[in-house]
């Protein structure tokens, strides 16, 4: 009985702590508009290929065929995104994994904001990595949206010559990070990642 108390316990706290996660805090920001009903925005709010191609390039330093075919390929399945995050992580994985990352947070004509990530996978999933993320998000109204568990997309996985894409997936919220660097992880693993507003060593 001590035992199913103490459970309970537990997870009504954890519960508790993401229910207060996802509610607005002193810092969030908000995107200067709200998306519309079709799930578009207003152009002068979203950003085009060509700036996106630009941030990036200047992000990772260099533009390449990989990063210019990996930009394309999230444009054509979802757009112009109203946002982005420059990060980066770090991770390793043998089998079960772990990812770490700090980045900002950018709407487009609007405020930045600090986030961190982190997250466990599981699946057929080794090596380790420590990469740069730019990460294109869609539908985002506010950073506090943001603040919740993103699963990623099965079957997403998207590598061409050194640069990898894939998709987290929460209700209209998309997130499409593209990621270089040094040992890019292999493998089409399942899990989620957290992301918060202040850094967290436990990865749930």
């Amino acid at each position: 009985m001590k035992q199913w108390t103490l459970m309970t316990a537990l997870l009504l706290g954890v519960l508790s702590a993401q229910a207060a996660s996802a509610q607005a805090q002193p810092g969030d920001i908000q995107a200067p508009v709200e998306p519309s009903s079709e799930g578009k925005t207003d152009e002068a709010h979203t950003y085009s290929a060509d700036e996106v191609t630009k941030a990036a390039s200047e992000f990772f330093g260099s533009t390449t065929e990989g990063l210019a075919k990996a930009i394309e390929r999230t444009f054509s399945d979802y757009g112009r995104p109203n946002a982005y995050i420059m990060g980066t992580e770090g991770g390793g994985a043998m089998v079960v994994g772990l990812r770490y990352g700090k980045g900002t947070l950018q709407f487009k004509g609007g405020e930045s904001q600090d986030v961190y990530w982190q997250g466990p996978s599981i699946g057929w999933d080794f090596g380790g990595n420590a990469s740069k993320v730019f990460t294109l998000v869609y539908n985002l109204r506010s950073s506090t949206e943001l603040f919740q568990r993103f699963p990623a997309v099965d079957g997403s996985l998207y590598v061409v010559a050194g640069v990898g894409v894939n998709y987290q997936k929460s209700d209209k919220i998309v997130l499409a990070p593209i990621r270089t660097g040094v040992g890019l992880r292999a493998g089409a693993s399942l899990g989620y990642v957290h992301y918060t507003r202040k850094m967290s060593y436990l990865p749930l």
